[in-house]
């Protein structure tokens, strides 16, 4: 239709669109085009019918960007169609954006809201927006009134191409998505390409899932273009309106290129898709066909909903059906690869276990999409029929085996989406009855690599021919698109691969290169991109982690030497690489490479050299070359590509200046070294097999195999020019081979090794001696390492060499009986390898890794089913390792060993042993271990057998200790290059997931680079000098081993020391006191959790350095609260993150995540509260941009690691990721309603908070949900709403904001969010302090008032009513304290009080601390060990009632008054106080405070002490009661006589009054602690000898009375006490009176 551009009267001039219309149900209501506002009003105004009101529905974000300009287009098209008449009503309803809308609730409150303004039978509801507004919108149109027009207009290009056609509409329910709907058709499917310039390059993905997937099943020309356009389709989606006026497009000639594309793909779509659905609109078969990928697709999204989007779910399922497709024997692996090429060429993840999912999941999640859990999702799909699952299977990209999906067993799909397989024997058949088996192996990966970068660099058209289709070749052929110096097409279905090559004339890609683990083309493509002709900008090259691993140095070297400029950007050696553009290209010339580690360095060169500036010489040096025949190969190939390089010297080639003339067609060898597993086949298990297309004329070392390694096995080997046949001597029968050579062809060897294990049939020693393979320690792992541990499985013997393997023969019959779990290590060739052993171990063999042989042969597990006759199953390691656990295996244990991992010097060795100590661990240092077992220094081992020798015993030893010798009961610290290894990142990680902490210890790398200057006791680094550099390599590392974080900085304490940069004192100890404390946590000792059966509050930190509260505000703000709120998003208001810091630049996020880090910690140094951590976005209140959620996930996932008791995580797609990984910690799943128009308390309206408690429940422990108050009703209908929903079980908390909601804060049942006048502002409207809430508490009756006492005898002078009914008054209690003297414990007011309703708690001094006891009910341990009761608490006793519990808090406050003095004795000049559990203690007394001392002692640690009274019997009598609690505890005659055997560090005395002479031998020891429980006077004898020693603190009585009365006040009132206030009571009247 042409374009019109008409006079609306004397309005403006409308611009009406030239559209494409799509048939669909017999009527062309798909319409295609840009700019589409007029055009819509046109179209519904003049072509369908009247209606009275039009009612536009759309979200937030849409309605900015587009409901001004329907409104204005509304009435210009009114005026120009119906000049004379009035215009209709024109509604609009705007919701907030998300799948939480679409919802039952949000669809009542629409019906509601028509209802309201009285819309009518004759309304037509217009849908704009994404899926949520359509398929939501479109049920409302189908059920109001009993069915409306409708009208679709998607701005999505998934609703464009999937949801938006078809008439489906649902809502979602908390029992699933879409499964409350109808279909309902729209009258007009309006698609506006100009709206998708501001789509979201995700949402872009997302939909283009859909469009290839279309492709697939119908059109296999679509798919060739999608295929080959994946940058044009992406820039016309992304870009197409950019740069264009504002009406273009609106014609045909008008519109761009890009926007010509665009149209195009998508109305290619929307045109098989409106087809299908014409033809089966209720999906009773062929509508079928457009669930391909969704039967699969939707049991993940069913997992990884809502943070995982359908697109990208849908993608992994196209390729998981496509893979059953080709396991039935339909499709090819062409047809596979090029699916997965495709997707990924998209932005979109292709695996389950895809890095993408990672991301926005995390591991743990994604661990839930266990093979059982999909099947069982997949059995209620509604393609299912029965029991039989329905699946869509390909023959061929473009085509389908059925019009319909297609009966798949469950076997199957469990195959192919399982994590492992399990290889099962294969019977032995008699001799001379097995059939001849011919295996054709895919083309050779070494030689597709050079075949791709040759023709991608050659003049004119190749034709590439059985070109591997695997991980590796497809990362080649990403990265050569994006440097853009050829083009690829495909022809024969995908089989042959027609490269233009652009003669070498490349440009810098658009976006770094990410190549995965292909070495082969992080080699080949380091020295292409120096030929990049550019005058200024980069290329980055970069893998993932393992390949950030494997060595680039010497190549790296030679192209510096020669004038590259080329900068390591993490690990020196390694990727990630960043080649500079400067104009010159690779200048050429002579050129040294040393060649001693990989042939991949010699090749990279030889392909590019013929590019140089000038010829080049490539001279190789510095030892023996390795792997000749592979630089053979690449001299001989390029050849073929014209180009002769001149051998001039044994190891020096000359190669000329030119360019590649491209063959008309090449054909690709098959892979040689896989070539080895089939034939290795045949000779394991005394078959025949051949392999058609190998022969001893290939290019390939490999080749050699069957002749060099099989023959002189024992087999019978048959090879020509072009073929090699194998046949197998009879079943245990081959020959042991003694010492071979591989080194032509050390990929091999692991075939060999593998074969080695059962060589037991001849008459040599049965040992094979692989050499010559020393490169295959640095190959996609350490090869030689992996095969020694995995053989070990079966029960076979090895030896790990520097170039070689050592491999004792096993007979068939000893191998070690059970299903031995291989891992692969991500590595092909381990994986195929053992795969042949399990086809004669007794009972088969578990491959936990079968997708990574999708690097070189990725149908191995069809060929090994299908041609060789093994019998597999899918296998799924994960829920195998968690069986014996149970679901929470990733949980800790409380007995898992500990392992403690971090840079040297960090303090791992000195932590640990304190945390051992405290913990009752075995402490372990693997460092000293190791040099224990070896029997040398680790200097001595390095100097001597190198840095590899080391790293092997390490390996070595950390298996042994985390999986045999100390896996429980130990606290294991490890060496700071421990993760260097892949193999004991793999130990550290296992032990985590069944139950171990690793907790990870982050430094001052200032102070860390400051000790290791001072420290030679370690070899110096292997790779570099620059710690900061290893600390930068390490950290990713780390990071995948790690459960738990934490920050070692002493630097944090100096800096809160009143602007004092000196190390504030007993730094140290602080750091070690909460190391302990996270340890505790971590291993589930003391999770430090608030009870929720009674009311608790949070107080909420508002500034933006929590060093505005430190160190004297925080006690006081925290007064009350049972635990603090972080809130990271206030944080966002420091400096130099407040303003416009883009948190989108990565150097920015890492540093506010350090900042973050570094607030958490200050915290946990000053405030023993838990902590709740909160990351709240601007939608919710908060302050954080909603656009940063990959940030807001990495914050909350670091307070998960940190230790944080709450985790507070909005209900929204990261939510679920999170529950997922919680550990320890608790989420509290939030949602905030600022506006309190959505979230409503009454019964008859809050069918929304019911939603959003039922979402809050399914991913968080606590929910919470808060609303804003509108009247005071909405208090009572939230205290209603809390009564239905609240429990201790199923915790909520539920408020109001704001003033008229305050009430709701008083009612909260848990958990209360408060403020604090200290607080320069509240952090939500509405917030109240504790006293506030206790003083409405009482006012409303919640909170009577009690009585307190003090009962003893003489008791007038205690200042105990004072500091009590301080804390009472600050906290808004309405209690009283008073003095109760009475010499009789059992006196009638006692008694009375006692039993008195309003009892709220008593203290007792003496003489009354024994005879109590008789009055009450029952005793803590604590109170019956010491024997004497200080503190009566009443409690209920679960029946209604109440029983008086007995109670010592004088130990208590022995102890913490011990610990502050361990700290200022640690900080001073001359402190050296012995560790705990190494000193000695003095308790002067024998009475009932001797007898706290004594408890007090144990509990702090100490295991050796002494105790002297003046009447010897008493402490006598004391020490044999409580001997067994120390190591040793005896008595002393004299004071002098105390110091004997072993200087004193403590000293507590206990009788009031105390006149006895202190002798100066006490204080030998040059820091100590001295504490008298006496406080009058102020200075007694043993405080006034202490204190003339400047390494002794000292502790006065007075001390020790606030800290018990603290105890005493949490007890009773289970708040935390204000003990400053406390305090200032006591010393007031202390002091007054002393």
């Amino acid at each position: 239709m042409a374009a019109d551009t008409t006079t609306a009267g004397a309005g403006r001039a409308l611009e009406l669109a030239e559209v494409e219309r799509i048939s669909i149900l017999g009527a062309e209501s798909i319409v295609c085009g840009f700019h589409l506002a007029d055009y819509i009003w046109n179209d519904v105004f003049r072509n369908l019918a009247a209606a009275s009101t039009y009612v536009l529905i759309t979200d937030t974000n849409l309605a900015r960007l587009y409901v001004d300009k329907y409104q204005e287009s509304f009435a210009a098209v009114w005026a120009h169609v119906n000049p004379e008449r009035k215009a209709p009503r024109l509604l609009v309803h705007v919701l907030p954006p998300g799948e939480t809308s679409k919802s039952r609730a949000t669809k009542s409150a629409i019906e509601d809201w028509m209802l309201g303004e009285k819309c009518t039978r004759d309304t037509m509801v217009l849908a704009l927006g994404g899926g949520v507004i359509g398929d939501l919108v479109g049920y409302v149109a189908a059920t109001f009134m009993r069915g409306v027009a409708f009208v679709q207009i998607p701005t999505s290009l998934l609703a464009m191409v999937d949801s938006s056609i078809g008439g489906k509409t649902a809502v979602d329910t908390p029992a699933g998505k879409n499964l409350i709907g109808a279909f309902w058709q729209p009258k007009r499917i309006f698609m506006d390409m100009a709206v998708l310039s501001t789509l979201p390059a995700r949402e872009f993905s997302n939909g283009m899932a859909e469009v290839v997937k279309t492709a697939a099943i119908w059109s296999s020309d679509e798919f060739d273009v999608l295929e080959a356009s994946a940058e044009e389709v992406r820039a016309a989606v992304l870009e197409g309106q950019k740069g264009g006026s504002g009406a273009s497009g609106l014609t045909a000639a008008s519109r761009s290129a890009a926007q010509t594309q665009l149209l195009r793909v998508i109305a290619a779509s929307a045109r098989v898709k409106a087809h299908v659905v014409t033809h089966d609109e209720r999906e009773s078969g062929m509508r079928g066909l457009l669930n391909f990928g969704h039967t699969i697709g939707h049991a993940i999204e069913a997992v990884l909903s809502p943070q995982v989007l359908h697109g990208e779910c849908v993608a992994v399922g196209c390729v998981l059906e496509a893979e059953v497709a080709r396991r039935m024997g339909h499709l090819s692996e062409v047809g596979v690869a090029r699916l997965t090429r495709c997707l990924r060429a998209y932005g979109l993840p292709t695996a389950m276990d895809d890095a993408a999912l990672v991301r926005l999941v995390g591991a743990r999640r994604l661990a839930e999409l266990r093979p059982r859990r999909l099947l069982d999702i997949m059995a209620l799909d509604k393609k299912t029929v029965g029991a039989q699952k329905r699946i869509v299977v390909l023959k061929r990209l473009g085509a389908t085996l059925e019009m319909q999906p297609t009966a798949v067993a469950d076997s199957l799909i469990a195959e192919v989406i399982s994590a492992g397989v399990l290889v099962r024997p294969v019977p032995e058949t008699p001799a001379g009855q097995a059939a001849a088996v011919v295996v054709v192996p895919p083309g050779s990966k070494s030689i597709s690599n050079r075949a791709l970068l040759l023709a991608a660099l050659g003049n004119g058209e190749c034709r590439i021919r059985n070109l591997l289709h695997s991980d590796d070749t497809q990362v080649m052929l990403a990265a050569l698109q994006a440097m853009g110096g050829c083009t690829f097409g495909w022809e024969d279905d995908g089989d042959t691969l027609v490269v233009a090559g652009g003669g070498g004339r490349l440009q810098a890609p658009p976006h770094e290169l990410f190549l995965g683990n292909a070495g082969t083309a992080a080699r080949f493509l380091a020295t292409t991109a120096n030929l990049i002709n550019a005058a200024g900008g980069s290329t980055v090259l970069t893998g993932n982690a393992r390949m950030k691993q494997r060595p680039t140095g010497p190549l790296v070297d030679a192209l510096r030497a020669n004038g590259c400029s080329i900068d390591y950007c993490e690990r020196t050696g390694s990727l990630p690489l960043r080649v500079h553009h400067d104009g010159r290209g690779l200048p050429g010339g002579r050129i040294q490479l040393a060649a001693s580690v990989s042939s991949q360095y010699v090749s990279s060169i030889l392909l590019c050299a013929p590019y140089a500036r000038q010829p080049v010489v490539l001279e190789l040096v510095g030892g023996k070359v390795i792997s000749q025949p592979y630089i053979d190969m690449t001299i001989a190939m390029m050849a073929q590509f014209g180009c002769r390089v001149e051998r001039v010297a044994e190891n020096t080639y000359a190669v000329p200046a030119g360019a590649y003339a491209n063959p008309a067609e090449y054909v690709v060898e098959s892979d040689a070294s896989s070539a080895t597993y089939p034939l290795a086949f045949a000779a394991i298990t005394g078959t025949q097999c051949t392999v058609p297309n190998i022969g001893s004329a290939s290019l390939q070392g490999d080749a050699r195999f069957a002749v060099d390694v099989l023959r002189p096995m024992g087999c019978t080997v048959e090879q020509t020019a072009t073929s090699t046949t194998v046949r197998g001597p009879p079943r245990g029968q081959l020959r042991a081979l003694g010492l071979v050579d591989m080194e032509p062809m050390t990929d091999a060897f692991l075939t060999a090794a593998v074969l080695a294990a059962v060589a037991a049939g001849g008459a040599t020693d049965g040992v094979t001696r692989i050499r010559g393979i020393a490169n295959q320690h640095v190959k996609e792992c350490d090869r030689i390492a992996a095969m020694c541990d995995e053989l070990a499985r079966f029960g076979v013997a090895t030896a790990n060499h520097a170039d070689g393997i050592d491999v004792h023969a096993c007979a068939l019959g000893s191998l070690k009986p059970g299903v031995p779990s291989v891992h692969c290590y991500d590595d092909h060739r381990v994986a195929m390898s053992l795969s042949l052993l399990a086809c004669v171990s007794p009972q088969g063999a578990e491959i936990r890794e079968r997708r990574c042989v999708g690097k070189t042969w990725p149908q191995w597990w069809d060929v090994l089913a299908r041609d060789l006759g093994a019998p597999i199953a899918g296998a799924d390691p994960a829920e195998e390792d968690a069986g014996a656990e149970g679901p929470k295996a990733d949980v800790a244990k409380a007995d898992a060993s500990i392992v403690v991992i971090g840079m040297r010097g960090v303090g791992k060795t000195s932590l640990g042993r304190v945390a051992a100590r405290a913990l009752g661990l075995l402490f372990v240092d693997m460092d000293e271990h190791l040099e224990a077992d070896v029997g040398q220094t680790i200097p001595e081992i390095v100097n001597g057998a190198g840095w590899a020798a080391f790293r092997q015993h390490e390996s070595r030893l950390l298996a042994q200790v985390l999986t045999q010798t100390h896996a429980t009961g130990a606290l294991v610290v490890c060496g700071g290059g421990v993760v260097e290894e892949e193999a004991n990142r793999r130990v550290l990680q296992q032990h985590r997931a069944l139950g171990g902490p690793v907790v990870c210890l982050t430094p001052n790398m200032q102070h860390v680079a400051a000790y290791l200057n001072r420290d030679r006791s370690r070899p110096a680094y292997a790779v570099t000098s620059d710690i900061n550099d290893v600390y930068a390599r390490r950290l990713p590392l780390y990071a995948e081993c790690c459960s738990h974080e934490y920050l070692v900085d002493k630097a944090l304490l100096a800096a809160t020391n009143a602007g004092d940069d000196d190390e504030r004192p007993g730094a140290w100890a602080v750091i070690e006191r909460d190391f302990v404390r996270l340890l505790r946590f971590a291993s589930g000792r003391d999770l430090n959790r608030v009870s929720l059966a009674h009311p608790s509050f949070f107080v909420s930190l508002t500034a933006p350095d929590v060093r505005a509260y430190l160190p004297d505000a925080l006690p006081r703000l925290t007064a009350g609260a049972h635990a603090i709120e972080l809130r990271a998003d206030l944080l966002l208001h420091a400096e130099p993150f407040a303003g416009a810091a883009d948190l989108a630049d990565a150097g920015t996020a890492d540093e506010f995540v350090h900042y973050v880090h570094r607030q958490f910690t200050l915290l946990r140094h000053f405030s023993r509260l838990p902590v709740v951590f909160t990351v709240r976005t601007v939608p919710q209140g908060g302050a954080f941009p909603s656009s940063a959620d990959a940030l807001r996930m990495r914050l909350l996932h670091a307070a998960v690691q940190w230790g944080a008791e709450y985790v507070d995580v909005e209900v929204d797609s990261l939510a679920p990721a999170l529950y997922a990984a919680r550990q320890r910690s608790l989420v509290i799943a939030s949602f905030h309603d600022p506006s309190g128009t959505r979230l409503r308390w009454a019964a008859n309206e809050c069918e929304f908070a019911d939603e959003m408690l039922a979402r809050a429940r399914a991913c968080g422990d606590v929910a919470k949900l808060i609303s804003s108050a509108r009247s005071w009703q909405d208090n009572v209908d939230c205290l209603d709403f809390v009564g239905r929903n609240h429990s201790v079980e199923q915790p909520l908390i539920a408020l109001n904001m704001g003033y008229e909601g305050q009430m709701s804060r008083v009612t909260c049942p848990c958990l209360t969010p408060v403020t604090h006048p200290l607080l320069t502002a509240a952090a939500a409207p509405g917030q109240i302090s504790v006293a506030q809430v206790h003083q409405a508490r009482a006012l409303l009756g919640l909170l009577p008032a009690q009585r307190f006492a003090l009962l003893g005898s003489p008791i007038q002078q205690s200042p105990s009513p004072a500091m009590h009914n301080a804390a009472f008054g600050a906290l808004g209690l309405p209690h009283t304290y008073r003095l109760l003297e009475t010499s009789a414990a059992d006196d009638e007011q006692v008694v009375a009080l006692l039993r008195a309703a309003d009892f709220g708690g008593a203290s007792v001094t003496i003489p009354h601390k024994q005879t109590v006891m008789r009055l009450l009910d029952t005793l803590t341990p604590a109170a019956k060990r010491i024997g004497a009761v200080n503190t009566v608490i009443p409690v209920d006793d679960g029946k209604g009632g109440r029983v008086l519990l007995g109670d010592n808090t004088d130990y208590l406050g022995i102890v913490d008054c011990l610990r502050q003095a361990q700290l200022d004795c640690s900080g001073t000049a001359d402190g050296r106080l012995p560790a705990v559990a190494e000193a000695k203690a003095l308790v002067i007394g024998a009475g009932g405070t001797a007898r706290a001392a004594l408890f007090a002692l144990h509990t702090l640690g100490v295991r050796s002490a002494v105790v002297f009274n003046r009447t010897a019997a008493r402490a006598q009598e004391l020490v044999r009661e409580f001997a067994d609690l120390f190591d040793s505890l005896g008595s002393v005659e004299s004071l002098e006589l105390a110091a004997e055997g072993g200087q004193l560090a403590y000293i507590v005395g206990t009788i009031p009054g105390c006149d006895l002479m202190i002798p100066e031998a006490l204080f030998a020891q040059p820091a100590g602690v001295a504490l008298d429980m006496a406080y009058k006077p102020r200075w007694t004898p043993l405080l006034e000898a202490a204190q003339k020693h400047a390494g002794w603190a000292v502790v006065h009585g007075v001390a020790v009375l606030v800290e018990q009365g603290i105890h005493q006040f949490e007890k009773w009132t289970r708040l935390t006490a204000p003990a400053a206030i406390m305090g200032d009571a006591v010393y007031a009247q202390y002091n007054a009176q002393f």
